[in-house]
């Protein structure tokens, strides 16, 4: 059995995608995941699985897709990547929650910046599976309309909430 980390996208964000974090388990539980603890309400599961990242992606989203009758987005890491997402955080020197990885099912391509819209002082870097985006003041990250053309797939966590799972699934 190894543990995962699965991030699950448009969850309990801005009043869309409701699933409550009991649901969230139980759901989880069902289709045959052990040790299911969630963090926070928007979509953050550490579990157990015999199976791969893809078995496990997999697995959860049909079980996602029965209770929400509509695809939700999964994105699953081994400890190991998500441990490694925040040792390479390129801005360290910026608070941890106005860091964010993007996280993506793919590397992202070279020119994955170059569709960016509304940038305004968000510093941005490309990383293995993820793009790191820095909100350095909050009134940067309260008002942001940055829109990544490429990460429209992916899902989002700041460092505070990745140092979080980490913490959950080494426990």
């Amino acid at each position: 059995m190894q543990t995962w980390i699965a991030l699950l996208r448009a969850v309990n964000v801005g009043g869309t995608g409701k699933l409550p974090m009991a649901d969230l388990r139980a759901l989880c539980e069902r289709a045959g995941f052990t040790d299911v603890r969630t963090l926070i309400a928007s979509g953050n599961v550490v579990l157990r699985s015999p199976g791969d990242e893809r078995l496990v992606r997999s697995r959860l989203e049909a079980a996602l897709l029965a209770y929400a009758g509509k695809p939700v987005g999964v994105l699953v890491r081994a400890p190991a990547e998500l441990g490694r997402v925040l040792a390479d955080n390129p801005f360290q020197d910026s608070p941890g929650n106005r860091v964010l990885a993007m996280f993506l099912d793919a590397p992202p391509p070279d020119d994955a910046l170059d569709g960016l819209r509304h940038r305004t002082t968000e510093r941005l870097a490309l990383g293995t599976r993820e793009i790191y985006i820095d909100y350095r003041d909050a009134d940067t990250m309260r008002g942001s309309r940055l829109a990544l053309p490429v990460g429209r797939e992916g899902t989002t966590r700041n460092m505070n909430t990745i140092a979080r799972l980490l913490a959950m699934a080494d426990g």
